[in-house]
């Protein structure tokens, strides 16, 4: 749902901030605040407002899914406003049980440390990392001084039947799921983030509507000014089905290369493609192409465009649209792998593998058993190829379908 049409008319002059919003909450004046929503904060307010958004870094990548809350804050950022990130190194121990049927794997403070620094790499294309615009912090900072007489204080500010209301813990305790008391404690240590950075609004997936509800209770809780919850919606990965996820296949990685990226966002099925527009450009919603295609590829270079830089995207889109027509000669641009690492003589199949081409050794015996496989536009179907030498591929195009290809090189 567009956010002006879940939130008051009056704000219809903050749509460069509402827009791909699914809701602001509270979006009408409560009893705590009866006169103020979220535009009169903004305007009323006499200094720039505090915008979190907390991340907790359980993984080394982050995809386009993960990357709307980014933009978002971008946008507040964008229009002068304070972002707050906040890295839960604290949290990220535990992990979010939102949405999970199991107790998640509690990981070693090494292991958050090292993707905490790969995400905020991969973020940086996104953010203003100027100092007077982004403030980064650590909620170890507070949550690991807490003490026991203050976490007995965030426990008192909620009930085991509110907890239970939680997605994802009432179908655990129906099951006769374990669920385990630190579990409980995420949302509280989540909201208590707020608290500690005095947050006027909050930012999140709309998966995570009581994790910012609980920061609210706990600002009024500890006398603070509550926050208002902003949140974005899920995004329906590129097979058009599912929500995008790594595990599904459906993803596209900020971490990955021109070539991977475009060739993914060229595919995105038709019905997504204004989800994809409104949640991952800035481009007016009333001036895309009115063919898919041309839309698809209006999409993929945009986005490429972005993280990559303008010649990379075209770069990307001629190489594809070459190895489409099949004029492999034309694909000079096409991203490269090196082969020199590789121990020779090697085998077709492990290439494929080794080049990303195909996820595994199995997918590439059944990619050139179903004839799938052209090398310099030459198909072959020997699964037990070997190669003896680098030189023997130095330059060559090796493709799998019509639009994944490298460019090998020695």
């Amino acid at each position: 749902m567009p956010a002006e049409q879940s939130i008051d008319s009056s704000q219809q002059s903050f749509s460069w901030l509402w827009r791909g919003t699914t809701e602001v909450f509270p979006n009408q004046p409560d009893s705590t605040d009866p006169n103020e929503n979220l535009t009169q904060r903004i305007l009323q307010a006499d200094r720039p407002l505090r915008v979190k958004l907390g991340i907790d870094p359980t993984g080394s990548d982050i995809h386009l899914g993960h990357s709307i809350v980014f933009r978002k804050l971008r946008a507040f950022q964008d229009a002068g406003h304070k972002a707050v990130l906040i890295i839960g190194d604290f949290t990220a121990r535990i992990g979010d049980p939102t949405g999970k049927s199991e107790v998640r794997k509690q990981l070693t403070a090494e292991q958050v440390a090292q993707n905490a620094q790969t995400y905020l790499e991969q973020v940086r294309p996104i953010l203003d990392f100027n100092p007077e615009k982004l403030e980064i912090r650590h909620n170890s900072e507070w949550l690991s001084k807490l003490d026991l007489s203050k976490i007995l204080d965030l426990l008192a500010t909620m009930t085991v039947g509110q907890m239970l209301a939680k997605e994802g813990f009432a179908e655990r305790y129906e099951k006769q799921t374990p669920i385990y008391l630190h579990e409980f404690l995420y949302p509280l240590m989540q909201g208590y983030d707020s608290v500690a950075v005095e947050a006027d609004v909050e930012l999140g997936g709309t998966d995570q509507k009581f994790n910012l509800a609980v920061g609210r209770d706990l600002q009024r809780h500890f006398g603070q000014r509550p926050q208002f919850g902003l949140l974005m919606p899920i995004l329906i990965g590129t097979d058009g089905v599912q929500k995008m996820s790594k595990s599904l296949g459906n993803y596209v990685g900020l971490n990955e290369s021109a070539q991977e990226m475009y060739n993914k966002l060229q595919k995105v099925a038709d019905s997504q493609l204004t989800n994809y527009y409104e949640l991952l450009t800035n481009l007016p919603l009333d001036r895309l192409p009115e063919q898919p295609r041309d839309r698809q590829v209006q999409l993929a270079l945009e986005v490429v465009t972005q993280y990559h830089g303008k010649e990379a995207a075209q770069n990307a889109k001629q190489a594809a649209s070459a190895v489409a027509g099949g004029n492999v000669a034309e694909a000079a641009n096409a991203e490269e792998f090196l082969i020199a690492s590789l121990q020779f003589p090697v085998k077709l199949f492990y290439l494929l593998s080794a080049s990303g081409l195909c996820s595994s050794s199995s997918e590439a015996r059944r990619q050139i058993q179903g004839k799938a496989v052209k090398l310099d536009g030459q198909p072959i179907d020997n699964v037990d190829l070997t190669f003896n030498q680098p030189e023997e591929l130095d330059g060559k195009i090796l493709q799998v379908g019509k639009r994944k290809f490298v460019r090998l090189v020695a």
